[in-house]
């Protein structure tokens, strides 16, 4: 296993360097488990079609401000001791295959990874819950510098401090770095563009990267002749799946208003129909009473958005 030295490297250098690889944040990317990023949106980044975005936001800084104090944390709690490697770890077999760890567990063949998350997100670190793409980044880590366990700790909300202990999966591993090596050598190497897929995140990339609309009318091959029937397809099984979800609400509602019920208790589930307000503008009675506001441009902003419509020609 090589490694080398980020201490001297500057922010750009970094992120530079991390093009050349496969680091441990990418891994869930790959995977299709990263909410914010796409495989096809890091293919272009690491083929160098798109700019790194070297803009540091919020939860990265507080992310990284906050490592420290998880660490110490980790340490006061459990009694182990831990310490930095400025260093990126390689794999033996693949070098593109790369680890940079938070911290190594003195004493022990093991990491630990420091992690913050949001209130709202402490659900998935109940009982012997982990986020699914921290455990597929730690069981990466664990292959490049073949270490036997790691270690987690996160602090939630900025309140609550929790850490596990995360056992080696050598048949995970071998799912990962199956899926890392392939998208490494067949769409970086030899330049195969990803597939696109149905994540939320490749539609939002989509949606930014092609945003000023086009001038140009071009023929599309059969294939997407195939594709719009199939879209075609699928948004009637909604219709009628959503049809059938409203039947079967529309049932339940109706047996507790014929009861005069809030709550309907079943062997399994407990289910609820109550109020619920909501406060919105009723901008038809905002402008009747003042006029004003509705040449008001600072009150009223027009976005604009492509749509996808379709429609038959024979």
């Amino acid at each position: 296993m090589n490694s080398y030295s980020t201490t001297e490297m500057t922010q750009t250098e970094w992120l530079y360097d991390r093009q050349k690889g496969i680091g441990g944040s990418d891994v869930g990317t790959i995977l299709g488990l990263n909410k914010w990023k796409s495989p096809y949106q890091l293919w272009l980044e690491k083929t160098g079609q798109v700019e790194l975005d070297n803009k540091e936001t919020e939860a990265i800084h507080w992310g990284n401000v906050l490592e420290e104090v998880v660490a110490k944390e980790f340490q006061e709690r459990t009694g182990k001791r831990v310490r930095r490697r400025n260093q990126v770890f390689e794999h033996h077999e693949y070098t593109f295959l790369r680890a940079n760890i938070d911290r190594d567990v003195v004493g022990e063949n093991a990491i630990l990874e420091c992690k913050t998350a949001n209130a709202f997100l402490g659900k998935e670190w109940e009982e012997e819950e982990i986020p699914q793409s921290y455990l597929c980044q730690v069981q990466h880590y664990m292959n490049v510098l073949d270490r036997d366990y790691a270690y987690m700790a996160v602090l939630i909300g900025g309140q609550k401090f929790i850490w596990k202990k995360v056992e080696r999966d050598d048949d995970l591993i071998k799912v990962i770095q199956e899926r890392l090596v392939s998208f490494w050598q067949d769409n970086v190497i030899n330049g195969q563009e990803p597939q696109i897929d149905g994540l939320q995140a490749t539609a939002d990339f989509i949606k930014e990267q092609y945003k000023d609309e086009g001038a140009e009318e071009i023929t599309l091959n059969s294939h997407f002749d195939d594709l719009i029937e199939s879209r075609n397809q699928l948004k009637e099984s909604e219709k009628s799946i959503k049809t059938q979800i409203r039947q079967i609400d529309n049932q339940i509602k109706n047996e507790l208003g014929k009861h005069d019920a809030i709550t309907g208790i079943t062997h399994n589930h407990v289910i609820s129909w109550k109020a619920q307000e909501r406060i919105s503008l009723d901008r038809k009675a905002l402008n009747a009473k003042y006029p004003e506001i509705s040449k008001d441009e600072e009150i009223y902003k027009t976005t604009t958005t492509r749509v996808l419509r379709e429609r038959t020609i024979n």
